[in-house]
């Protein structure tokens, strides 16, 4: 007998594609991982399904329906109570771009509970042109205070290549510090409070994450310079090979772990203590911070209202779509079923329209702005296919086990078990 010849599957995922029976996502979906320790050889935790077929992130939307959210509230009134100030000074500290997310979390925080809050900005490295009027009608229109740390564009454009050449992750410049900047601006500022939105878990991470409010620390700090990695190169090496020194580099480094114990920084997700719908976010953002949506579809996805300030975003969702055969119309398609605005058949046939779609419209624009030859981006993407994904047939490149292809022998099988 000819044994069987598996295809290998890159990053640790599981060598098995196994969507999810209620939305679409699979299992090859990467959980969150400390970002700074994102190596070429990181193994990816991947999005738990249970042998029922349903995977953690709808069995929180199923759980969301059975708390208690009236209680949830007391809960969080009773945190803010203990950190509002009445002499004018910020009691907390919100970090975002002025999207619907960010929109909706500071102006509630100010106007629904009376905070005082900082709201604080990594920018894009290329913002849109409806991105940068979103931010100004956040500050303007939604009535908050900013602080924006703009990082230096060498060290950035640097770090971005590295990213993209070693990890095929150009978002993660973006996402260091996102994920860094405000609890250590709640260090420099003396505001021991940072609500960021939704939990990840919303999206796929362990379950487990949803039974705190707090954010893991491990998304978020360091203990030692020896751990961090930055497009997947150490600190040493990127000093003594990319001419990059300490200071340009320390933008993106996370704060020290003794040092937000010490200074009692505690970092929350506000939709713990509300219950968080991006569609209701998006409703609110609109009717109280001027949130605009995109004029035009947003390219992979059918959508016009999520991330829409970064010009590069598109290239992190086609990157995943290479990596882990997940584009971006599958990430939103699943969030709208567990949210009730999408049934199973219409995302799967939104998926197969839009998933993988190529970011082509601001493609020159950001390869000429990080010094990338397009046609080198394009020989990184062929490689960064994981085999046991992707096959090649008269030279196209297609899925192995595409969603649209495997829900019709899935519901058989959920059919033929009930």
């Amino acid at each position: 007998m000819t044994k069987r010849t598996v295809p290998e599957a890159y990053y640790g995922l599981p060598p098995e594609v196994t969507y999810c029976r209620r939305c679409v996502m699979s299992n090859q979906r990467p959980a969150s991982y400390p970002e700074f320790r994102h190596t070429t050889d990181r193994k990816t935790p991947s999005l738990n399904i249970w042998e029922d077929g349903v995977c953690d992130a709808c069995r929180y939307a199923e759980m969301k329906e059975r708390i208690d959210w009236e209680a949830r509230e007391e809960e969080l009134a009773r945190l803010l109570d203990h950190y509002r100030r009445s002499d004018g000074g910020y009691d907390c500290i919100v970090p975002g771009s002025g999207g619907k997310d960010s929109g909706f979390a500071a102006h509630v925080l100010k106007h629904r509970y009376g905070m005082n809050p900082l709201t604080v900005t990594w920018p894009p490295i290329l913002y849109t042109d409806i991105g940068l009027q979103n931010f100004r009608n956040w500050v303007e229109v939604g009535g908050v205070d900013n602080v924006t740390f703009k990082p230096n564009g060498r060290a950035q454009k640097i770090l971005t290549r590295l990213a993209i050449e070693n990890l095929l992750h150009p978002f993660q410049t973006f996402i260091l510090g996102q994920k860094n900047l405000a609890p250590k601006l709640a260090l420099k500022f003396g505001i021991p409070l940072v609500f960021y939105g939704e939990s990840e878990a919303e999206y796929g991470n362990p379950i487990a994450e949803t039974n705190t409010s707090l954010r893991d620390k491990a998304y978020f700090t360091m203990q030692d310079l020896s751990e961090v990695y930055l497009g997947g190169v150490s600190v040493p090496q990127l000093q003594d090979d990319y001419g990059l020194s300490l200071n340009e580099l320390s933008p993106y480094l996370p704060p020290d772990v003794s040092e937000l114990e010490q200074n009692r920084v505690e970092v929350h997700y506000l939709g713990y203590y509300l219950k968080w719908t991006p569609q209701e976010a998006y409703y609110y953002a609109v009717d109280h911070t001027g949130f605009e949506v995109n004029p035009v579809r947003t390219e992979g996805t059918y959508s016009k209202y999520n991330s829409l300030d970064d010009k590069i975003d598109g290239f992190h969702y086609y990157t995943t779509w290479i990596k882990f055969g997940l584009g971006r119309a599958t990430y939103d398609a699943s969030q709208e079923i567990r949210n009730k605005h999408l049934t199973r058949d219409e995302a799967v046939a939104l998926v197969r329209r839009f998933d993988g779609e190529f970011p082509e419209r601001y493609f020159r624009e950001v390869m000429d702005y990080i010094g990338m030859d397009p046609d080198h981006f394009l020989e990184l993407c062929d490689r960064f296919r994981s085999p046991h994904l992707w096959r090649k047939e008269e030279g196209a490149w297609t899925l192995r086990h595409p969603v649209w292809q495997e829900a019709e022998p899935q519901a058989m099988r959920v059919a033929a078990a009930t």
